[in-house]
């Protein structure tokens, strides 16, 4: 039982901090806008869900250049992920392929600051 909490909070705090690095990222670039932290939530988690469903699809598919690429072809997957997400929310907005890019990669820095700020404990 506890362990399931244990769980629910880490999914919890794994939110909140994806929700933080969103809004933040989006305040610091030009090219991407954010109208409220009620979008930055839906941001994450519709994120979160074609991070888990799409993307394993998406690498998968794209294996050989990948492999061809040394992995940096997993940015471009990054940068369509947050561009599909784009079109799915109104309040959110990319202003193209590059400010995508650039925002991934911002949103893995920060998410790796905040996490390594606050322990992640396992």
């Amino acid at each position: 039982m506890a362990e399931s909490t244990s769980r629910g909070s880490s999914w919890l705090v794994t939110l909140i901090v994806n929700t933080l690095s969103v809004f933040a990222v989006a305040y610091i670039l030009p090219g991407v806008k954010v109208d409220q932290f009620t979008t930055a939530l839906i941001v994450a988690i519709v994120l979160a869900v074609l991070n888990v469903f799409l993307k394993p699809i998406l690498i998968i598919l794209t294996l050989p250049l990948t492999v061809v690429t040394f992995g940096l072809f997993l940015v471009v997957i990054n940068a369509l992920v947050i561009l599909l997400t784009d079109n799915m929310i109104d309040g959110f907005s990319v202003d193209g392929f590059w400010w995508a890019v650039l925002f991934s990669i911002l949103i893995s820095i920060v998410n790796s600051v905040l996490f390594g700020l606050g322990g992640k404990g396992e």
